[in-house]
């Protein structure tokens, strides 16, 4: 694998929030991001969910780049970025059906993925051999302005080694993947903190692959009783969660998981069972702030961790990933930490709490 001087530009986060995609075209940083894209090179950037490592999605040896990068296994396949509406065009096979263009309408640009039919130009590296392809228009003004330079659709995961948190500040790409890429273009912390949700809208209703920025209930606002809702998932679906081939990133492999070991206190009273067993040395609690005002105050020795308040998980949300991280640098022995509701982006959350946890 080739080795890189790995270089970090900070963008200057006054433009991102302006949202102006021209003037931001004319920084020297994203010219330079979508000349090494056009070279089939790889750069990290920031969206609006988490950061991306993105690369040429119609090109293979570009694309081949982001696994080796990552250390990520081939047969996870990758989520194609596109710029605007008339780009999905030349990448779905068929016409959209009448679902599929509702949520276009209600959540484009924003984190929410379709699973379509792929076309010929993009190639089974980027899917992992699948006949669908993962298609979302960010809502990042710098991600659709670097996409809109390259003129070429971007495949990006997030921008990390496989397997650890999702990386929503640029040092956190740093520390993954230095020596590995050449640029990483820094534009502040990420808004949302998790990845889009992932959906399947290549039949009569519409299944949830994965969890994340836009909610169950939002797309079941939009579509009603066309959404599958947990527990009537469609068979071909709940046999890709297993299968050497999944439909989306997020169902097949563990992810997200900080180095140091992660349990699952399922609710308050598991909380207060393991005060009363005892916690052992080098042992941190990560609860909401009302667990830790409640259950704090008369802790000692055990370091408690706040995550955000149960009431407001948008904000246990943007900030969980960081949260995560923080906490390998503690040399804890083990953490445990709290479930919220999976109510709104909460099952979102827990979703990757689980695949972070070693057990519940």
């Amino acid at each position: 694998m080739k080795e890189y001087v790995t270089e970090i530009i900070k963008i200057d986060e006054s433009l991102i929030e302006e949202g102006n995609i021209d003037s931001l075209k004319e920084l020297p940083a994203l010219q330079r991001a979508a000349e090494l894209l056009k070279e089939g090179e790889v750069v990290a950037f920031p969206t609006e969910t988490v950061y991306g490592l993105g690369a040429d999605a119609t090109n293979p040896e570009a694309i081949k780049k982001i696994y080796q990068a990552k250390g990520r296994p081939q047969d996870n396949p990758l989520i194609v970025h596109i710029a605007a509406f008339n780009e999905l065009d030349g990448l779905v096979k068929g016409s959209l059906n009448p679902l599929a263009e509702r949520l276009i309408k209600a959540f484009w640009p924003g984190p929410l993925t379709i699973v379509v039919d792929k076309r010929e130009i993009i190639p089974d590296e980027t899917t992992a051999g699948l006949d669908s392809v993962a298609i979302r228009m960010p809502d990042h003004p710098l991600t659709r302005a670097i996409i809109q330079l390259a003129g070429v659709p971007i495949a990006a995961p997030s921008a990390n080694k496989s397997g650890a948190p999702s990386p929503t500040r640029a040092e956190h790409v740093f520390a993954d993947l230095q020596g590995r890429i050449p640029l990483i273009l820094d534009g502040g912390p990420a808004r949302v903190g998790l990845e889009s949700t992932v959906v399947d809208v290549r039949s009569e209703r519409v299944q949830i692959l994965r969890p994340g920025g836009v909610s169950r209930e939002e797309i079941r606002e939009v579509i009603g009783a066309y959404l599958y809702e947990p527990g009537e998932e469609a068979g071909s679906i709940k046999k890709s969660r297993t299968a050497e081939k999944p439909l989306s990133p997020g169902m097949k492999y563990r992810h997200y998981s900080p180095e140091t070991p992660l349990f699952i206190i399922k609710d308050e009273s598991s909380l207060k069972k393991l005060l009363q067993s005892g916690l052992p040395e080098n042992t941190a609690l990560i609860l909401s702030d009302e667990w830790a005002s409640k259950y704090g105050p008369g802790l000692k020795d055990i370091k408690v961790i706040k995550m955000g308040p149960r009431e407001r998980p948008e904000l246990i949300a943007a900030g969980i990933f960081q949260l995560l991280r923080y906490l390998d640098t503690l040399s804890l022995d083990r953490a445990y930490i709290e479930a919220i509701p999976e109510k709104g982006i909460g099952e979102a959350i827990m979703n990757r709490i689980r695949k972070a946890s070693s057990r519940e």
